[in-house]
């Protein structure tokens, strides 16, 4: 049976605070919608593409979706959060980093009927006096002293906060009531943490044009084996961009997940239906050891966010890497690794020694005697073959580039001259 939007957001988990007292209200009639990000770095983040596909499900059913891109909103930065002043973002940064949020909502939204806006478009031609006039004599100062945000960094142990980041959230409102005049947008979509800003705007449109507008959040996202915020890593968080996150970390970001959530992270990072999620649940609960869950997640997720062409070459290098049959790497495979991994020069023929020396030099091994006793126990495996090499054998590196792997999962490359 098909389901509303309604039903189908709450199922993946997409429902947190919203201000309609039905959520039934989103499925009756064409609603136009928008949903924003600052331009704060040149990517957005996996928690930010959480809520883009929260977006795409409100499209899929017919809502019109505009795209926000926060040129101003971006120039102050939203404080909500943050224990400390940010440090502003030069004009050329913010130019560059709006250029590439646009190109991400672009390849995510591909083919959908979305229209991207910039809030500077509005703002660059605002009057000081004016807006204060217009607009801030409508903002009840009780209200924005009561954020929380605001009283941390008010309180005796705070940092403080500048006029500048306390009136953040009455730039955003007037996005919401320049979008429901101009667009006749009536709902902002968001992440939870954004719902104070959003409810800014629904105040500001009843008091100044007496309208009634909504907004809905969507939970974030939590890593549910650590408790802490999905895609927060050792390494740093996980970005869209190819560039700060290359393609083959990010597959394999999704590729590692744990077993406790990675059924609820399916819902919400991918636009499988229903029936196929509960299928693929219940033949992975059948065989975890499989990580079918895992592979059909990552494979999914780096689709869309990189191409299919991209999700097929990471399947073909984590066949390559982990797959435990000989298989040899191409150039274009080798040159997406070498990259990622440390790579040794050696030559055809290799003895004990050399295999060794390898390793050292990629750092498999901290020391010769070290490297010596993991060849030796047939801890070394090249192209996924285990390594066995009696005294003064030579192994015949034949292909031009080949895997070189200490146990399971440490792993570098080896390039023959």
């Amino acid at each position: 049976m098909t389901m509303t939007l309604s039903e189908e957001l709450t199922w993946r988990g997409f429902v947190n605070q919203t201000t309609y007292k039905d959520l039934t209200e989103i499925d009756k009639n064409r609603i136009t919608f928008y949903f924003g990000v600052d331009p704060s770095a040149d990517s957005m983040q996996i928690g930010n593409l959480a809520a883009a596909l929260m977006v795409r499900h409100f499209i899929d059913r017919g809502h019109k979706a505009i795209l926000l891109v926060g040129g101003a909103t971006g120039m102050i930065g939203d404080p909500d959060g943050k224990k400390q002043e940010r440090d502003l973002n030069t004009l050329e940064e913010i130019a560059r980093n709006k250029k590439a949020i646009a190109e991400q909502y672009r390849t995510i939204f591909a083919g959908q009927d979305v229209e991207i806006v910039d809030n500077y478009d509005w703002f660059k031609s605002i009057n000081y006096l004016e807006f204060l006039r217009d607009v801030g004599k409508h903002v009840p100062m009780r209200q924005m002293l009561g954020r929380d945000f605001v009283q941390s960094r008010l309180s005796e142990d705070g940092a403080g906060i500048s006029y500048a980041e306390f009136s953040y959230s009455l730039i955003q409102g007037y996005d919401f009531l320049h979008l429901y005049r101009t667009k006749g947008v009536t709902l902002q979509v968001s992440g939870a943490d954004q719902w104070g800003n959003s409810i800014a705007g629904v105040d500001l449109i009843r008091r100044i044009d007496g309208g009634e507008v909504h907004v809905w959040t969507t939970p974030l996202v939590i890593n549910k084996s650590t408790g802490i915020k999905f895609g927060k890593t050792e390494g740093g968080a996980i970005w869209l961009d190819r560039n700060k996150t290359s393609i083959f970390k990010f597959y394999q970001f999704w590729l590692n997940l744990d077993d406790k959530g990675v059924i609820d992270y399916l819902k919400v990072f991918t636009l499988l239906p229903r029936d196929e999620i509960e299928d693929i649940a219940r033949r992975f609960d059948e065989d975890k050891g499989s990580r079918l869950a895992q592979r059909i997640l990552a494979y999914e997720v780096t689709k869309l966010v990189h191409g299919q062409e991209a999700a097929d070459e990471q399947v073909r290098l984590a066949e390559v890497l982990f797959g435990g049959t000989k298989i040899s790497l191409t150039r274009s495979e080798f040159e997406a690794l070498a990259s990622e991994f440390a790579v040794a020069n050696v030559s055809g023929s290799i003895a004990e020694t050399d295999v060794v020396a390898a390793l050292v030099d990629v750092g498999l091994a901290s020391s010769k005697s070290e490297a010596r006793r993991f060849v030796q126990t047939g801890a070394v495996y090249i192209n996924n073959q285990q390594l066995h090499l009696e005294d003064g054998e030579m192994f015949d590196l034949s292909d031009e580039y080949a895997i070189i792997r200490r146990g399971k999962n440490t792993t570098a490359l080896l390039k023959r001259n």
